[in-house]
């Protein structure tokens, strides 16, 4: 229902309930006004609302669709400890006062059935708010999380594309103008060939340059796993994170790098195709490597990344390979698991810078 539809339909439902209840003329009037007041205020002002909604219920006995309506907002809208404590004390004085009514007027209501209303009509759709309000905090999170890990691999697609092509043509020019240097060549021509060389020796060079600062630019590394995990759970991901062995340095920025990629790109898997499910990230220090291992429930649709290895699997393992370890993929039955081994001492093994 639209913002627009909400308030005339609050406004004839609870105007209709205290028309039953035998209220008449302009007060039945006034009581229509206030609450289409208070439907209208409470997307900007949802706890003033709520306020509101509670003292036409104290006053009238009714105010049912609006006290829904209001609290929904209110839960939905509380993003303060301030808020949590205006609301409850709001909701703790409208109980007190409902039993205070009940026990003055004996044999009007029961006052387990006004405990009842308050639960039903002010708890529930408070909680209620709240619980979309974080799901949908929780999605913001995670998509989040998963751009930045889109952004990244993009950053690295470009930088292993300008190293392929525009690399490979500079060196041909490089080559060429170096065989040209050693050719039969006027003095002139030969001094020209010779700049020319030298200006695409130093265009590959600055091209180099260029590239790692494209694939190292504030590159996060292992002391930056925790961090990552901990973000991780503040998104709503149950990951957990356990260690063995004697923890030692990986002196290789590469490989750093390549390890905290590893625990990025299992945790992002994890939350994008097995949202709320467990994740471990386990670290097992050998005493030449590091194992590195990311698992979590297999889902009841597995994606087809896990069978056939998804771009982001593919650039990893090219990372991982750079820095002279190796990774794995293991889509077992009842749960996916990514492992890496990590060297402790620079290797490189079919690296091109």
């Amino acid at each position: 229902m639209s913002r627009y539809a909400l308030v005339p339909a609050v406004v004839v439902a609870d105007t209709a309930l205290l028309w039953l209840d035998g209220t008449r003329g302009w007060t039945l009037a006034a009581y229509a006004v206030a609450t289409a007041l208070a439907v209208a205020a409470m997307h900007r002002l949802p706890f003033a609302a709520f306020l509101a909604a509670l003292t036409l219920a104290v006053l009238t006995g009714g105010s049912l669709a609006l006290l829904a309506c209001t609290g929904f907002q209110a839960g939905h809208r509380i993003s303060a400890r301030r808020d949590a404590l205006v609301t409850a004390g709001a909701l703790s004085a409208y109980v007190c006062v409902l039993l205070l009514a009940a026990q003055r007027s004996p044999g009007v209501e029961d006052p387990w059935i006004s405990l009842a209303r308050v639960v039903v009509l002010t708890v529930l759709p408070l909680l209620a708010g709240r619980y979309v309000a974080q799901q949908r905090e929780h999605l913001r999170r995670e998509r989040a999380l998963i751009a930045e890990q889109e952004r990244l691999r993009e950053r690295l697609r470009i930088a292993h594309d300008m190293h392929d092509s525009l690399g490979h043509l500079l060196s041909l020019v490089s080559v060429q103008a170096a065989a040209l240097e050693v050719g039969p060549l006027p003095p002139d021509q030969r001094r020209a060939v010779g700049g020319l060389a030298d200006t695409a020796r130093a265009a590959a060079a600055e091209l180099h340059e260029v590239v790692n600062a494209l694939r190292n630019h504030d590159a996060p590394g292992l002391a930056d796993i925790d961090d990552l995990v901990a973000r991780s759970r503040a998104a709503g991901a149950m990951v957990t994170i356990e260690t063995s062995g004697e923890a030692a340095p990986l002196t290789d920025p590469s490989a750093s790098h390549a390890a905290y990629r590893v625990v990025q790109e299992g945790v992002t898997n994890a939350v994008k195709h097995a949202s709320g499910s467990p994740i471990t990230v386990t670290l097992d220090w050998q005493p030449d490597a590091l194992l590195i291992s990311v698992a979590n429930p297999m889902p009841r649709r597995p994606p087809s990344s896990v069978g056939g290895g998804g771009g982001g699997l593919h650039g990893l393992t090219e990372r991982v390979a750079t820095a002279g370890g190796l990774l794995r993929v293991h889509p077992g039955p009842h749960a996916f698991r990514l492992v890496a081994m990590l060297p402790l001492v620079p290797v490189r093994v079919g690296a091109a810078s």
